[in-house]
């Protein structure tokens, strides 16, 4: 696991150019191992043991100190996520048209099509149907009643599609992804088409921006700049039920979001808060017993 200035030096080296993003991506995960943690490492303690204080700077407490961080590091997915979204959106701003020969080859390759049936008068797609009354449809929205719906070929929706990207009849999910096996209607597909051309083309881009956004944020984690002593109650208060010591009492824990504890409040303001809450655990009670919860 590379140190903090380690950490430093390859985010700075891949800026630079100095050394691409499959090497960078090779050399800080090289060591990682599953439950290995920072806080685990020699250079970790070694630096906090320079910064943490004598006492607790929320409750005082001089007893099993530690560094409290107030904020943590995104997952290195998340940045990827985000950078590649981004990029899709700038490639479908820029590429607004797409070939209705490319994308209807891309349609029959990747996806099954279960056409969905359309009432023959309004075009309103699942009519209701019947079982034991004829005629068998009824369309919910015009209240035409009809035997035989109107069902749409693959071609005749992308041509709608491409006309009128909002049309009543292109709105359904009627396409199943033959990988994923969940359900797209066009505009879905034209997104995760676009999508994928967009990221194939800038991966390397995409992939070395996400990447020095996540050391970012990871060598901020280690630097210790947003961190707090504090003893190991307030600790896992704040990072288990996100509680800090209430400023005015410093008796009471509140949740991070309240400026002050429940007891700590005005007589009628804590009056209505307690009200609320017995409300909510008596409600939550009733729906354990009904089996329910």
């Amino acid at each position: 696991m590379l140190t903090y200035n380690e950490r430093i030096e390859l985010r700075d080296k891949l800026a630079s150019g100095e050394i691409g993003i499959e090497f960078a991506q090779e050399q800080f995960w090289k060591d990682f191992k599953e439950g290995n943690k920072s806080w685990h490492t020699k250079d970790w303690k070694e630096r906090r043991d320079k910064l943490i204080n004598d006492k607790c700077q929320i409750c005082d407490s001089k007893e099993m100190l530690t560094l409290q961080h107030l904020s943590h590091p995104r997952k290195y997915s998340e940045y990827l996520t985000e950078a590649r979204r981004t990029y899709a959106n700038d490639y479908i701003n820029t590429n607004p048209k797409i070939d209705k020969s490319e994308f209807s080859n891309h349609i029959l390759k990747d996806y099954d099509y279960a056409p969905t049936p359309f009432c023959p008068n309004c075009k309103n797609s699942s009519p209701s149907r019947r079982v034991r009354k004829a005629p068998q449809y009824r369309c919910t929205v015009c209240k035409h009643e009809f035997d035989e719906p109107v069902y749409k070929s693959i071609d005749e929706l992308i041509s709608i599609f491409l006309e009128n990207e909002d049309a009543l009849e292109v709105r359904d999910k009627c396409f199943i992804s033959k990988k994923w096996k969940n359900q797209h209607n066009l505009s879905s597909i034209r997104y995760w088409m676009q999508r994928d051309r967009a990221v194939a083309k800038d991966s390397a881009t995409i992939e070395k921006e996400a990447f020095l956004l996540y050391l970012n944020d990871d060598i901020k984690y280690l630097s210790f700049e947003d961190t707090i002593t504090a003893c190991k109650r307030c600790a896992s208060s704040y990072d288990l039920y996100r509680m800090e010591l209430c400023p005015q009492c410093k008796e009471h824990y509140k949740g991070i979001q309240y400026s002050i504890c429940i007891p700590c409040l005005p007589e009628e303001k804590r009056k209505a808060v307690l009200e609320s809450i017995a409300f909510g655990n008596e409600w939550r009670e009733m729906e354990r017993e009904l089996g329910i919860d």
